[in-house]
């Protein structure tokens, strides 16, 4: 399987930003025969990687992240990466887990601490923290990506305490990042300044999720921190009786973020799908044709000057 890290490198040396997707199983039920109906429409965007979530709270069947990844390389040639989450792990757990990843051909990891498992200590067991994944992960021999948070982690009130804790996951051995959802690009700039400033030197590709309907980004708001900038509040009251005109403004809205980014040259563009491969066409075909309009214009100046 093509590494994500080598992909990273690569459109670091050409100035090409990747464009990857998310499948996301809220609770751990996405089964094989859904992923690859979802998967088989997001291969034909031609992304250059598709990411597996685990389950939510530690719940469900979390071989099925490494079963679908698998099936997705295996049936598409499409590159992918298997989230991991620690939170409770023991040694014996995380040593089978590695193992079932090897044996089916995971090479790509991004490595997550993952929600508190209910009735344990806040930071039991021998994997605490996301980077102490992340250097068993590195150790061995898999391509590691990590979370990183625009806003700060919901956990975490200072913003520079967050960096700081960017950059140990740097030093652990973590090749790449995907942030965390966003609203506000400048929210993104700044911390990506901020990154800059504390020496990390990895990719941080732009994770953008489109907001769908207001129960949806009320609870995305509360589990992930994410600021609402006044357009999202003023659809969201314009649209309140009309879920499809709402849907349809939320994924406007996610591809205006997303030509933004890239026009701004992001290290990466990464599209929560939520198993919904119209908006990844929707996000893909704006890129797209930004891309070529950006191509033309530039091509339009050399031909004057």
């Amino acid at each position: 399987m093509r590494t994500v890290c080598d992909i990273y490198d690569q459109a670091r040396a050409t100035g090409r930003q990747p464009l990857s997707f998310e499948i996301f199983p809220p609770k751990g039920d996405l089964t094989l025969e859904t992923a690859h109906e979802v998967a088989a429409e997001l291969a034909m965007l031609l992304p250059d990687f598709v990411s597996v979530t685990y389950s939510a709270g530690g719940s469900g069947n979390k071989r099925a992240t490494a079963d679908v990844a698998a099936m997705i390389h295996d049936d598409f040639d499409v590159p992918t990466v298997a989230h991991l989450t620690c939170a409770g792990a023991t040694e014996d757990s995380l040593a089978a887990a590695l193992d079932d990843l090897k044996h089916k051909g995971v090479t790509n990891v991004l490595a997550l601490r993952g929600d508190r498992v209910p009735g344990t200590e806040p930071d039991a067991g021998p994997f605490r923290f996301a980077k102490d994944l992340i250097m068993r992960l590195a150790d061995e021999g898999f391509c590691v990506g990590a979370a990183a948070y625009p806003e700060g982690h919901i956990e975490c009130t200072n913003f520079k305490a967050s960096v700081a804790h960017l950059k140990q996951k740097q030093d652990a051995g973590a090749r790449f990042f995907v942030t965390q959802l966003f609203f506000e690009n400048e929210y993104y700039y700044r911390f990506r300044e901020a990154a800059d400033k504390a020496g990390i030197t990895v990719p941080i590709a732009c994770g953008i999720m489109p907001f769908l309907g207001k129960a949806q980004i009320e609870r995305m708001v509360f589990m992930c921190g994410a600021s609402l900038p006044s357009p999202i509040i003023k659809l969201l009251a314009k649209y309140e009786d009309d879920p499809a005109a709402l849907r349809a403004a939320g994924i406007e809205y996610a591809c205006a973020q997303l030509v933004e980014l890239q026009a701004h040259g992001v290290d990466g563009l990464h599209v929560y799908t939520m198993n919904q491969p119209d908006i990844a066409r929707a996000c893909a075909s704006a890129l797209r044709a930004s891309w070529k309009q950006g191509a033309a214009a530039a091509g339009s100046d050399e031909a004057v000057s």
